[in-house]
């Protein structure tokens, strides 16, 4: 028997848990007897057991104050002020405070019912509320981990649980479980787990969901080990066999920082309702049916939520409410302009990989912002219109001479069009200027012969590498017409030596007449 020979019966099924213990039962009764045999059986879970010493204190960035880690935000994010100001202070106090407790606070008494300053963010999507976190993770230098909410169920997902995102925390802090409790849990699309009322009441497994949640976001040990996982009891039986003892590893989840996010749609109208009950006046309605959504959410209040589909154990476990506005033009202009900005930085850095210096206009980047604006998915559409303007110049430019171009507002309009005219004028432009500095001849190509040239040239070859290639044969006949200048038109482009010979010969007749 391997971990890799899982039993299955003559019908394929896999083993239910009872039977795996039993099978695991009979091996270990063959290798080392019945009475080792029963004790390695303690540390599949079905005992109590010694809980093994926790790591080394975790390295964390606990010397931060709340300006600091505010200052470090503003760098990144754009038009979010007071919600910036809210995250830096109550983040970094959060873990201040987790320091003085191990350190200067050991001797106070600890106060029953405390609650952790676990944060709701609301905002509509691509706003930037997983990035805000991301960042204040790095900078603070504990173990993150999102899920989305709406992969859990009441009875788990594909196996597991709302538990697995305290797993996936550990594995995130490479298996040290002290740094593992002090880090941070980021769970999105939150509004999705409201219980929303129908015709047959509201959604129970939705509301398990948030119960399961709230034992999490409150205080609770976590087993690292499942009962459905071979391998780890195989793992601790084989502990148990070295040490003599069967270990259980446990997180605690008294410190484990929880933000959760999502767009609530539909709150606004709850929130609304609520405000034109209350006699606020003449003409109060058509007040508050004007106001903005940002500024209705500004108004929400724990019954709101309540009322949404939140359980109020559930929301009275989330104490700091933050909210994100949506970007309007001048944001995501505001974003695309910021030197950190991975939509415009990183578009660069894909041309800097061919050596093809990008730059982009003012103009470019506005007209950007207002595309971006009318997909209403916040910063995640600037990604979408920039990767498809700039796709047919990714392609093309690699393969051309072309080192350096602005994208404008004006290539924005047919992308692909401006990509060929761009290596057409930027062809000719290169081999017209390499013709005169070898034979002293100034050509000036018209707009036939352009197109004439751009529609002949094939594979990696560019217009100007057509020109070239056509005229090099022809240098002594420059020469011989003693000119500094020509005009190039398809006729010549067509049938070069006929058209040349014409010219020799026209040449000598104007000198003899």
């Amino acid at each position: 028997m391997s971990l890799n020979d899982t039993p299955r019966d003559d019908s394929g099924r896999m083993p239910t848990p009872e039977e795996v213990q039993r099978e695991l039962e009979q091996f270990l009764k063959q290798q080392t007897g019945e009475n080792t045999a029963k004790a390695d059986l303690d540390s599949l879970g079905t005992k109590e057991t010694e809980t093994q010493p926790k790591d080394d204190a975790p390295s964390i960035e606990t010397n931060l104050i709340p300006a600091e880690l505010e200052r470090y935000l503003r760098q990144f994010v754009v038009r979010q002020e007071e919600a910036v100001e809210v995250l830096a202070t109550k983040i970094a106090t959060h873990f201040r405070r987790m320091q003085w407790e191990q350190d200067e606070g050991k001797g106070e008494k600890r106060i029953p019912g405390l609650i952790k300053p676990n944060i709701l963010m609301i905002g509509p999507t691509g706003v930037g509320k997983t990035y805000i976190v991301k960042l204040i993770a790095e900078r603070m230098g504990v173990p993150f981990v999102k899920g989305d909410a709406t992969k859990f169920s009441e009875t788990g997902y594909v196996g597991g649980d709302v538990e697995d995102l305290v797993r996936d925390l550990v594995r995130a802090a490479k298996g040290n479980i002290a740094e593992a409790e002090h880090g941070i849990i980021y769970i999105d699309e939150i509004d999705k787990i409201a219980a929303s009322g129908g015709l047959n009441g509201p959604d129970v497994s939705r509301t398990g969901v948030q119960r399961n949640l709230l034992k999490l976001m409150e205080e609770t040990e976590v087993e690292l080990r499942v009962p459905h996982d071979l391998a780890g009891q195989m793992e601790a039986v084989i502990e148990t066999q070295k040490s003599g003892k069967a270990p259980q590893k446990k997180v605690n989840t008294r410190n484990i920082l929880f933000i959760v996010s999502g767009a609530f749609g539909g709150l606004e109208d709850i929130i609304r309702k609520r405000l034109n009950r209350k006699p606020m006046g003449f003409g109060s309605d058509v007040e508050i049916s004007e106001r903005s959504v940002d500024d209705i959410l500004g108004e929400v209040t724990t019954n709101d939520l309540i009322e949404y589909g939140f359980e109020s154990e559930f929301i009275g476990r989330l104490p700091v409410l933050v909210q994100l506005q949506d970007l309007d033009v001048d944001g995501l202009y505001e974003v695309l302009t910021n030197e950190y900005n991975a939509v415009v930085q990183g578009k660069i850095r894909d041309f800097k990989a061919y050596g093809i210096k990008l730059h982009f206009s003012e103009e470019a980047l506005l007209e950007i912002a207002k595309r971006a604006h009318k997909e209403k998915t916040g910063a995640r559409g600037l990604t979408r219109v920039v990767e498809k303007a700039l796709m047919p110049f990714e392609k093309r430019l690699p393969s051309t001479t072309l080192r350096e171009f602005t994208f404008s507002a004006e290539m924005m309009e047919n992308p692909r069009a401006a990509c060929e005219e761009l290596v057409t004028g930027g062809s000719i432009r290169q081999a017209v200027e390499a013709f005169q500095d070898e034979t002293g001849v100034a050509l000036e190509v018209s707009p036939n012969a352009r197109r004439w040239l751009t529609e002949h040239a094939r594979d990696e070859q560019t217009p100007g590498d057509v020109l070239l290639t056509t005229l090099k044969d022809f240098h002594y006949a420059f020469n011989l017409l003693k000119r500094d200048n020509m005009n190039v038109t398809p006729a010549l482009l067509e049938a070069p030596n006929e058209y040349m010979e014409d010219l020799i010969k026209q040449s000598y007749k104007e000198e003899k007449d």
